[in-house]
């Protein structure tokens, strides 16, 4: 659908109080090029203003402060509802609210996903982490109405030099993620610059899950693949925030869902799967990392 036209007098829709035509006009026009070739692009909803972004900064803060102290405490012996508790107790100390908590009705405030557990792994009392453990713990965080979302993959002891390899290779691809937000280029670019790094190492990307927009709501547009192909999906523009967070599994990528809990998802074949999650905005330039 083609966006609606603005007058060029008028206060810019971005909020920025100037004029539209010395704003985003040619901003605009650069996108219509694009829509009127048949390729995705985002409408203005994703494009997130000055006020916006400093909003998803200061959620950042709470989050990433989660995640340090989560990576101070967390050790073998320890159950998974600690984690759960730290999350809740350090984001209300610092005035935000756990993102993760009753979404859609999941029942904790962190995802705890461990070994063969891709992701939305619920945090449990009866869950003890183990010499030999990896575990992703999923946080997102809401202040002031502004979402940020991260992960960071832990190592628990004395892990096997495989397991360890295919953490560091995920890592990898997120950072080969961040490289590839090149603005007025496609997201498929990206995603296919992660995948290809996670099949040179012997690794599968699991398709049915992957990155999505994020700040003024926890899920937006758009869904973010990393087993897309070069010249495809969305068109990325400065403004954009979204997450990139491959979830990259050591043999099969396909996966199955815990049916008793409707959460966890798993690898279909046991073996591990990592993930490592960050929130970016799209600049002129390439792009800035707001939550890691």
């Amino acid at each position: 659908m083609m966006m609606k036209k603005w007058q060029r007098n008028a206060p810019c829709w971005c909020g920025s109080g100037k004029k539209y035509k010395m704003c985003h006009e040619a901003f605009d026009e650069r996108i219509l090029s694009y829509e009127k070739k048949g390729r995705i692009v985002p409408d203005r909803s994703l494009i997130k203003s000055e006020k916006d972004i400093e909003g998803i900064k200061k959620s950042a803060v709470i989050n990433m402060t989660v995640l340090d102290e989560i990576g101070e405490k967390i050790h073998a012996g320890m159950n998974t509802q600690e984690i759960d508790d730290i999350v809740a107790t350090t984001t209300a100390k610092m005035g935000g609210i756990p993102a993760d908590l009753n979404y859609e009705g999941y029942p904790k405030n962190v995802c705890t996903s461990i070994n063969d557990q891709v992701c939305h792994g619920i945090p449990s009392k009866d869950v003890i982490l183990k010499d030999g453990d990896i575990i992703n713990v999923d946080c997102s965080t809401i202040l002031d109405g502004y979402f940020s979302d991260s992960s960071r993959m832990f190592m628990i002891g004395d892990v096997d030099p495989e397991w360890k390899k295919l953490v560091e290779v995920t890592k990898e691809c997120m950072e080969i993620g961040i490289k590839n937000v090149i603005p007025w280029h496609f997201m498929g670019d990206m995603g296919h610059a992660v995948h290809q790094h996670a099949l040179d190492n012997g690794y599968n990307v699991v398709k049915e899950i992957g990155g999505h927009g994020c700040g003024l709501e926890f899920h937006e547009d758009p869904f973010v693949s990393y087993v897309s192909k070069p010249g495809t999906e969305m068109l990325m523009v400065p403004g954009m925030v979204f997450t990139i967070e491959p979830m990259v599994n050591m043999g099969t990528d396909k996966i199955f869902i815990d049916e008793d809990n409707g959460w966890t998802v798993y690898t279909d074949d046991g073996l591990p799967s990592a993930q490592w999650e960050v929130e970016v905005l799209v600049t002129e330039t390439g792009c800035e990392v707001l939550c890691s």
